[in-house]
């Protein structure tokens, strides 16, 4: 847009006394401080709980949010992002790595507020720390449209965590998918998510992987499972999550009841979280896929996880793969299986296992009571 052609929404040449458009509800707008003249035509609101103050309209389309969007970064003073302006009217909005910082963050926020298109957000890696996090936080509580949001490696820390935690608490948005990897999230952000997590009933997938989580983190997170009714995917990986933590996690996993997907791929459960994580395989009904991989679990660990084989209805895909076990801990998880007529195991990986020829004859048997069953494994 040239500099000699202001925008719609730009009134400092028009008169005073312009009339408000009829037959209109109020248009969105941020409560920021903006020309004069705008402000005219808009009643201020004497309190207001964000910063990203809504009217509606009914006349409100994609051509105002644009201009809209463009006065918001000209106030904040940053760039406008022009793959944003191009891509308003679409549902998948991809912006990570664009280098936003907390103020390209809030102008796209101002605009999201009244975008009805936009259903998945991506806002990785851009620096949005803890105003731009807020700004998001506030866009979601008027926003229903946004169900999935990607803020990773935005190394948001404590701070961002409570926001974050405070916002899923109210549960007033339409997010099911929420990504917060690599955020540099420690057991004091743990704790806050535990207790968000333990009353909001509207997400159904979190990413916390590649965090700072120990084994308080994992004590904390499995007390919000043993609460929790909403979520259905969990991902903790390359967490730091050891024996200890994992036993306490565990202990709140065997008692949910809608959990489906669970990573733990790259922590240290140990052979005494393999224990745990058997007593919750004999235990719960919902879990269908489950990555435990490189977990420093050997043929002792494998065989507590067999054993929790033996009795589930509802495992379908298991993944053990960079763990010490040998083909004979392979042949225990094989004939679990074999002894469990209600399994559902479709999937299981053990691929950097060198299994052996009495292996590949047990495996046969084994696929005669479930032949949907296929173990990746490694070959000469």
């Amino acid at each position: 847009m040239d500099d000699d052609e202001p925008l719609e929404h730009e009134t400092t040449d028009e008169p005073e006394t312009q009339p408000a458009p009829q037959n209109s509800d109020e248009m969105f707008y941020c409560e920021f401080e903006a020309p004069p003249a705008v402000e005219k035509n808009k009643p201020a609101r004497e309190s207001s709980e964000t910063d990203l103050e809504i009217e509606d309209t009914e006349k409100y389309f994609t051509s105002g949010q644009r201009e809209l969007y463009m006065e918001a970064c000209k106030l904040l003073g940053v760039a406008p992002v022009s793959y944003f302006l191009r891509n308003m009217e679409e549902s998948y909005m991809k912006l990570n790595h664009h280098g936003l910082g907390p103020n390209g963050t809030k102008a796209i926020a101002i605009a999201l507020v009244s975008n009805t298109t936009v259903i998945t957000l991506e806002l990785a890696d851009n620096c949005i720390q803890e105003m731009g996090v807020l700004s998001l936080m506030e866009m979601l509580q008027e926003n229903y449209y946004i169900q999935e949001m990607n803020i990773s490696d935005n190394d948001l820390g404590l701070e961002g965590a409570r926001i974050i935690s405070d916002f899923l608490q109210r549960n007033v948005s339409s997010l099911l998918k929420l990504q917060l990897s690599g955020n540099n999230f420690k057991d004091e952000s743990a704790e806050l998510f535990s207790q968000a997590l333990s009353v909001n009933y509207r997400i159904k997938n979190m990413d916390l992987s590649h965090n700072q989580f120990s084994d308080k983190g994992g004590e904390l997170l499995g007390q919000m499972l043993a609460l929790n009714v909403g979520l259905l995917s969990l991902d903790l990986s390359w967490n730091h999550i050891c024996s200890q933590g994992a036993v306490a996690f565990c202990n709140g996993l065997q008692v949910n009841m809608t959990l489906r997907t669970l990573d733990l791929s790259m922590n240290g459960f140990g052979n005494e979280g393999a224990a745990a994580l058997g007593e919750v395989l004999r235990f719960n009904s919902s879990l269908a896929h489950l990555d435990v991989s490189s977990n420093h679990i050997n043929n002792e660990g494998v065989s507590k996880i067999s054993k929790g084989l033996e009795f589930n209805e509802s495992l379908k895909f298991l993944k053990l793969f960079l763990n010490p076990m040998s083909t004979d801990g392979a042949i225990l998880l094989i004939l679990s299986i074999k002894r469990n007529p209600k399994s559902k195991m479709k999937k299981l990986d053990i691929s950097n296992v060198l299994v052996s020829e009495q292996f590949m004859t047990i495996l046969d048997g084994v696929h005669a009571v479930h032949p949907q069953l296929d173990v990746v494994y490694k070959t000469t």
